[in-house]
């Protein structure tokens, strides 16, 4: 239970800040918003870091989430600039739970290899045609 409403509630801080990001790209520009995401997450994660305790990671590429993570700012606010909130969250979602499928389904770093399941295709199949209902 608990991980369903951690995830129900990182969802809509997801909508909330990609909303409130837009809205400081606004008023400067797409670099000025991402950086400041970026500053202050960093700013944030290093002090729950020193309270938390600092063991080593490995494989390193794994610290790559970081870029990734500049990147998803980016993308981010240039989507809800050009379809708005609603529309790119369910875009994203979509993509995320494709995305994490495929991952899963090979196994892809460091993740529990999973065998195809026929009704887990028809979910994304389904979660497409949504997009395109919601589009209509």
């Amino acid at each position: 239970m608990a991980g369903i409403v951690t995830a129900l509630l990182s969802g809509a801080l997801m909508s909330v800040q990609g909303v409130f990001n837009t809205g400081v790209t606004k008023q400067t520009s797409v670099w000025v918003a991402s950086g400041w995401v970026q500053a202050t997450a960093l700013i944030a994660c290093v002090v729950i870091w020193f309270f938390t305790g600092r063991p080593p990671v490995s494989p390193i590429y794994l610290l790559s989430g970081g870029i990734i993570g500049a990147v998803i700012t980016y993308t981010v606010i240039r989507s809800m600039q050009s379809l708005g909130p609603a529309q790119t969250a369910l875009l994203i979602v979509v993509a995320q739970i494709i995305t994490a499928y495929v991952i899963q389904l090979f196994g892809w770093f460091g993740t529990e290899k999973m065998p195809f399941e026929w009704h887990k295709l028809l979910g994304a199949a389904v979660a497409v045609a949504g997009i395109i209902i919601f589009q209509r």
